[in-house]
């Protein structure tokens, strides 16, 4: 993945932050960057938040700096509830809150290479599912 897909705001903002777990968070960016969907990076709840064609979808959760949480979601404001989940697939790293909205936590570098693959099939079938 070519580093000019990542924002270079977004990069400044976490350089300034001096995170304890800065390798981790850039793992994360490159993953979900990685996709073939045209994702905006931004910052949005005090972490990278990646938005298409201008709806919020997920976002990084930073804080508190003993672990990272990625959150897939339909965005800030309320919709109407789903009678199923968004994904079909049962992934063992996800965490449901609702039926559209899950989170998928990590602790470490190693762990998060070694999810990489779903993460990254996990946005994709998140933006599919959303878009």
């Amino acid at each position: 993945m070519s580093q000019s897909k990542l924002n270079s705001e977004v990069t400044a903002f976490l350089d300034s932050l001096k995170h304890s777990l800065r390798d981790e968070i850039e793992c994360l960016r490159k993953i979900i960057m990685s996709t073939e969907y045209d994702l905006n990076e931004g910052i949005k709840w005090n972490g990278p938040n990646y938005s298409i064609n201008g709806e919020d979808r997920i976002t990084i959760r930073i804080n508190p700096q003993k672990q990272l949480q990625i959150i897939f979601h339909r965005g800030a404001k309320v919709k109407e509830p789903l009678d199923k989940r968004l994904l079909s697939k049962n992934y063992d790293i996800l965490i449901w809150k609702e039926n559209d909205r899950a989170i998928a936590s990590f602790k470490s570098l190693n762990e998060i290479q070694e999810n990489s693959q779903m993460i990254r099939e996990i946005v994709e079938k998140w933006i599919e599912a959303t878009t």
